[in-house]
């Protein structure tokens, strides 16, 4: 089986050298998962174990583990392979939404243009002589109407402008404005375990309650009183221990949280765990103006079409593409009305979905207040936390034992250290 490929990225971003406190705070993955991980990554991409006096253990990795474990697993060649296949064709499948559009309008614009001429020229040929101009639509009138501007200056101008606040091109644009540009907290999950996490960390290791509720979500109302239920998977996740003081209050420690590998400067986080809001999308005005302009001249142009297509004579005695675009003509409609309609609900869902993450964010943010000013038993409860907070920072002087030398080598390394000592302290008469 391979890898975890969060922990793999974890111990690069962590510098190859980890405990399995660092690797839960960096992913937000639980001790457990994070343990086994680790040492199913240590035993195949060759890395190594260093035991402190104190009994905790640091994971070494070789920074071309990577090329190791790629070598080893087909799965993570096919992986990786994959992802860059993906890529391209999740791209196009992006872009033919747009291409979709333009070859839409194309089709319509040219089998209108073509029913016209047709009639006026059966008119023509009808009414030699006379001065008669009828028929459906003057033709002029008709690539007016269906003109988006392109040649107007100023439309010029709000383009070169669109193109210099948004990094998508024009059918990337397409889709964006049909579809939005994906969920903006997809990681919401990992976030609030590493920001837990973290918080823990900025402690050294033990919390009171009040401390990591705004980072969680429907605790209900008791939350400020004594039930803290909402504790249990915190605990259960970082293998967290609850005391009690003598005044009955709870406060939670978390052990392996209080190893580190190295000494890394402090990790900002919020006072409280923040959703995104979701956006229409990424693209500028300007894209979404001429999108949405190109999705009512679409679906206007499908409706004119239906009329001259709607006795099916017309196809019939012209043939040729006029007949193609009859066949797919309701494909066609569908596909105009589509382009508006969707983009239409998306906007009135995302309205409702962010009236909802900003009373989430609001409840969270009313949570985080209470430490900003904690009351007299508040901090008393911090206080008692304090009593069990530690940080035991692991380095290379504190070892006892790795796997990177033979045990042999390491026991006379240790012995010739011992000694180096005892010459010292006699020397310097102690």
């Amino acid at each position: 089986m391979a890898p975890n490929p969060t922990i793999m990225h974890a111990v690069e971003q962590l510098g190859y050298r980890v405990t399995i406190g660092d690797v839960a705070t960096q992913a937000g993955l639980n001790i457990a998962e994070a343990g086994q991980g680790l040492l199913a990554l240590a035993a195949d991409a060759g890395g190594h174990l260093q035991v402190a006096e104190s009994g905790d253990i640091v994971y070494l990795f070789p920074q071309n583990f990577r090329a190791i474990l790629r070598n080893k697993y087909l799965q993570l060649r096919l992986q990786e392979w994959w992802q860059k296949v993906w890529g391209v064709i999740f791209y196009l499948i992006r872009i033919s939404f747009g291409i979709f559009l333009i070859v839409s309008i194309a089709l319509i614009t040219i089998s209108i243009v073509i029913i016209i001429t047709a009639a006026n020229s059966d008119r023509d040929n009808d009414n030699r002589g006379s001065n008669y101009r009828g028929g459906f639509f003057y033709f002029p009138d008709l690539f007016w109407y269906f003109s988006p501007n392109y040649y107007d200056t100023s439309y010029q101008q709000r383009r070169h402008n669109s193109r210099q606040t948004s990094e998508l091109n024009f059918f990337e644009a397409v889709f964006s404005f049909l579809f939005g540009d994906g969920n903006p907290n997809a990681r919401l999950e990992e976030r609030r375990w590493q920001e837990i996490a973290t918080v823990i960390r900025h402690q050294r290791g033990a919390v009171v309650a009040e401390q990591i509720a705004p980072y969680l979500d429907d605790l209900g109302p008791g939350y400020k009183q004594e039930y803290e239920d909402y504790m249990l998977p915190v605990l259960i996740r970082f293998n967290g221990q609850p005391k009690v003081s003598s005044e009955g209050q709870i406060v939670y420690y978390f052990p392996e949280l209080q190893v580190r590998a190295t000494k890394k400067g402090r990790q900002s986080v919020p006072a409280s765990l923040e959703e995104l809001p979701w956006r229409f999308s990424r693209a500028g005005s300007g894209q979404i103006m001429l999108s949405a302009g190109l999705g009512v001249l679409n679906f206007v142009g499908a409706l004119i079409l239906g009329n001259l297509l709607r006795d099916g004579t017309v196809a019939a005695q012209l043939g040729g593409l006029v007949a193609f675009v009859q066949g797919i003509y309701w494909l066609l409609l569908a596909y105009g009305i589509g382009f508006l309609g969707v983009p239409l609900v998306r906007y009135f869902w995302i309205q409702w979905r962010n009236k909802k993450i900003v009373a989430r964010n609001r409840d969270r943010l009313s949570r985080a207040r209470i430490l900003t000013n904690p009351d007299a038993n508040l901090q008393e409860k911090i206080d008692y936390a304090r009593q069990f907070a530690a940080e035991n920072m692991i380095e290379n002087k504190d070892l006892v034992y790795s796997t990177e030398t033979d045990l042999l080598d390491q026991e006379i390394e240790n012995s010739a250290q011992i000694d180096a000592e005892w010459q010292k302290r006699l020397q310097s008469g102690e």
